[in-house]
């Protein structure tokens, strides 16, 4: 039987971070909440989308390409879920994050993938939006104590 563990959340005390969620047998869900929850600041579909786009991308071509399972959008539209092999510790999961989100800023040209072969929405791509998102939420993990990363309590 597949070991799982879930961590509680308290929506009310969230903040903008990097958490452990779940660990599942080998895989680990990180919860990466670029905004508080229920306070009205939500992600468009094209930051979203944008983010996503270019996420995956540098994740799935980075070091750690085979722990790579999977990355997207939070149907609330204040995070992401990246999912991970326990190959790689958290602490090089938060690194690579930082890493990813410097190199989506740093990047020169168009998204990731738009194109009409290549996504089935690609107008709804846009480079800026994406790097306005990383931007301000690489400075929330830079801000970030935590290294247990743990979901507050209060």
């Amino acid at each position: 039987m597949q070991r799982i563990k879930s961590f509680e959340i308290n929506h009310d005390v969230l903040v903008p971070g990097f958490y452990i969620s779940r660990e599942d047998g080998d895989v680990i869900t990180y919860d990466l909440r670029t905004r508080r929850p229920n306070m009205g600041d939500y992600m468009s579909d094209a930051v979203m989308h944008s983010v996503e786009h270019m996420f995956a991308t540098f994740a799935r071509n980075s070091e750690y390409a085979d722990s790579v399972v999977y990355f997207g959008p939070m149907g609330c539209q204040t995070g992401f879920y990246f999912l991970l092999r326990n190959t790689v510790t958290p602490q090089q999961a938060f690194e690579l994050t930082k890493d990813i989100l410097r190199k989506t800023i740093a990047h020169e040209g168009e998204v990731f993938g738009k194109s009409a072969k290549e996504c089935g929405h690609f107008e709804n791509l846009d480079i800026s939006l994406a790097k306005e998102e990383c931007k301000t939420y690489l400075a929330a993990l830079e801000a970030q104590k935590d290294m247990t990363f743990a979901y507050p309590t209060r």
